[in-house]
């Protein structure tokens, strides 16, 4: 499957997007926003659509998050980056910080005043980092502000749509186990887990489990979508369907219900509002996966992503 490699960055791209988002932050009462480079699977790669970072900054590393406030914007980049982030952002815009050395949970702490409102994508922090940015919020008396929308998405005109790359079946002489006896294995592991659903939001985690591949982010076969792994066996994939040639559909429908992604956060407020367990990974799932369970009466269990030790434990075929 061939891959591309062009993601060079546009620093003068800065100056006329950070002025846009300033002003719908100023217009919406609210102080600064944070731009992490990840998506909604928190990925080290990205489809075109959710490059947000790069398309405020012009930064195209896969690692780096940018805090912008209404008189200061800075990007947190690691060491592999910094001299690239120099030569692919506007300096006289951004303050370059370290990832590593003064991340955004410990910079928020030092920098923001009290009573500042810092907004954020649940959808694009997991709920870890979510708990630790709260954390030091607060030690500075200001407020992490959740939003319904990303500000990104309202001013970026000509954002991409969602990619939509064939997926692929996984052979079994390169799989090694097939689809189904992955999925009676996790369903005991969620058992064991003490819940009722496990939510997938890694596209690796979903490729391992469902034996299947695709071509949705740079650099990595993986197909988009997220599941919903169920105890009782009574599994759900959200993908675009548009995605699935036929035999791919065909076989996708013995091994779950399949769904549209737009159907998937309306799944979890209906499992929640009937009582569901929901297994989450602290360290993969978004933070809006957490707020949409316990706000709907359901209950979040803290486990890690129940297909990421099997499918790190690479058999004879693999």
């Amino acid at each position: 499957m061939f891959q591309t490699f062009d993601s060079a960055g546009d620093p003068a791209v800065g100056k006329p997007r950070v002025a846009l988002l300033r002003q719908w932050l100023a217009d919406n009462g609210l102080d600064g926003f944070i731009v992490p480079r990840a998506d909604e699977h928190q990925g080290e790669y990205v489809a075109d659509r959710s490059a947000r970072l790069k398309w405020l900054t012009g930064f195209s590393g896969s690692a780096g998050v940018a805090i912008i406030l209404r008189d200061r914007a800075f990007i947190f980049v690691d060491g592999r980056y910094t001299l690239q982030v120099r030569n692919e952002v506007d300096l006289s815009i951004f303050t370059v910080e370290s990832l590593i050395d003064n991340p955004p949970a410990n910079w928020i702490k030092d920098n923001l005043g009290k009573g500042a409102r810092l907004a954020f994508d649940p959808w694009l922090h997991t709920i870890g980092e979510v708990r630790a940015l709260k954390a030091s919020a607060e030690q500075s008396g200001a407020t992490l502000v959740p939003l319904d929308r990303n500000p990104i998405d309202i001013i970026w005109k000509d954002q991409p749509e969602p990619p939509r790359a064939p997926v692929e079946l996984q052979e079994l002489n390169f799989a090694g186990e097939l689809a189904k006896d992955k999925l009676v294995r996790l369903a005991s592991a969620i058992q064991k887990d003490g819940a009722t659903h496990a939510v997938l939001t890694d596209p690796s985690s979903i490729a391992w489990s469902f034996n299947i591949r695709g071509g949705d982010v740079p650099h990595t076969p993986l197909a988009l979508g997220f599941a919903i792994l169920a105890a009782d066996g009574k599994h759900q994939l959200f993908m675009d369907q548009r995605k699935f040639p036929r035999q791919v559909a065909a076989y996708l429908t013995q091994l779950a219900d399949l769904h549209d992604p737009g159907e998937f956060e309306a799944e979890i407020v209906e499992l929640a509002k009937n009582g569901a367990r929901i297994a989450l990974d602290p360290v993969l799932a978004a933070e809006k996966l957490r707020m949409l369970t316990e706000d709907n009466g359901g209950t979040v269990v803290l486990a890690a992503d129940p297909a990421r030790i099997p499918r790190a434990t690479k058999n004879q075929a693999e």
